[in-house]
């Protein structure tokens, strides 16, 4: 593909095709069990409705993204977390001509093995899982998809494509490293899946500074000297210099969300161009990924997620309720071990085939925070 044509896929606002870098249905891999197609859905919007219907996608709405889900009615949960990935990824999937229905459908799907309480959670969960196979909540959306979902008389599992399977096996940002164990290869992660990853990286990074101003745990104050934050402060004291301290507080933190998703695309292009890549196989044998922010736009969001992580994840009230949730999580798993009669039915019929630890790792890492918190064994694992 000749240098710029990346660059002018973008300029051309006409375009009713898929880019040639991009995944289309006869390059969805299949799927596992053979199914006939459908007369009007494609592949990956199939892949996305199922997700969308699944048990474990409902369960995010009471699981932690950083705040308590529903101690305030707009922080963000797990599943608003995820409805933002899915918009932010469908939007520039489009702007860089992939397939819509499958960055969607991967967006959807990549938290739904993320266990109740957040990063605190996962890392009990991996403690106690330290010599049965560990655990990482990547490697468990896997799981969910693959084996855990159980709709279908035919098969266990959602039978996804085998692509959507790939990118969530390879998710990966900031804080999300997958530990491999399925579908790995030496290969880049398909374009669609390194679009979710920075949108996953986009959408909390942004989210999470606007619920910790919204909640007060940081101030404007002391974010002033952001580099991001700063830029695009002053775009709204242009454009808007007489709105009220709130309106451009929320402005703002929608400019840092639109700031790194502009740069995200304009290098992005610049990349494929500059690694001459024409085809989705070119993407896979890139050695490196070419979803990617520029070196500035980089450094600003690092320095933003630092301040964010010393400043919230780490503050005082958030490492409390972390140790309360990894508590919670220590006592029910400890209480299951125990005495897996208190395991549920279905769950106790997997223990010859899966072991003790891993059924009951399935079983406390599909909970939401609140059933945790009032689940009858919390009790018996006391006693």
């Amino acid at each position: 593909m000749p240098q710029t044509a990346a660059r002018d896929w973008l300029a051309n606002p006409r375009r009713a095709v898929l880019a040639p870098w991009a995944i289309d249905e006869d390059r969805s891999g299949g799927r596992a069990c053979d199914e006939p197609e459908h007369p009007y859905r494609s592949c990956f919007q199939r892949d996305r409705d199922r997700i969308v219907h699944c048990s474990a996608f409902r369960r995010l709405d009471f699981k932690t993204q950083v705040y308590v889900p529903h101690e305030h009615d707009h922080f963000r949960t797990r599943l608003t977390h995820t409805l933002e990935v899915a918009q932010i990824a469908r939007t520039l999937g489009r702007a860089l001509g992939l397939c819509e229905d499958l960055a969607e459908a991967v967006a959807l799907a990549h938290d739904l093995g993320h266990p109740p309480f957040g990063h605190g959670g996962e890392a009990a969960l991996d403690e106690l899982m330290a010599r049965h196979g560990r655990f990482e909540h990547n490697r468990q959306s896997l799981r969910v998809v693959d084996y855990l979902e159980h709709p279908y008389p035919d098969f266990r599992g959602l039978n996804l494509t085998r692509v959507v399977r790939v990118c969530l096996a390879k998710h990966e940002t900031r804080y999300d490293t997958p530990l491999g164990g399925g579908l790995d290869s030496p290969h880049m992660p398909p374009l669609a899946g390194q679009l979710v990853d920075r949108a996953d990286e986009i959408a909390y990074t942004a989210a999470d500074l606007d619920d910790s101003l919204g909640a007060k745990t940081i101030t404007v104050e002391q974010i002033e000297h952001l580099a991001l934050w700063r830029r695009s402060w002053q775009a709204v004291e242009t454009a808007a210099p007489a709105a009220s301290a709130i309106h451009k507080r929320i402005r703002t933190c929608k400019n840092v969300l639109a700031a790194m998703a502009d740069d995200l695309l304009t290098t992005t292009a610049a990349t494929l161009d500059a690694l001459g890549v024409s085809t989705p196989e070119d993407v896979l044998d890139a050695g490196r990924r070419c979803v990617c922010f520029s070196d500035q736009m980089a450094a600003d969001v690092e320095q933003m997620q630092s301040f964010l992580l010393n400043n919230v994840y780490l503050s005082a009230r958030h490492v409390e309720l972390d140790q309360t949730g990894r508590q919670i999580i220590r006592e029910l798993f400890g209480a299951f071990i125990a005495d897996p009669s208190q395991l549920p039915a279905r769950y106790q019929r997997r223990i010859d085939s899966d072991g003790l630890h891993r059924v009951t790792c399935d079983y406390v890492a599909g909970m939401t925070d609140r059933f945790c918190k009032q689940h009858p064994a919390r009790r018996s694992g006391q006693s």
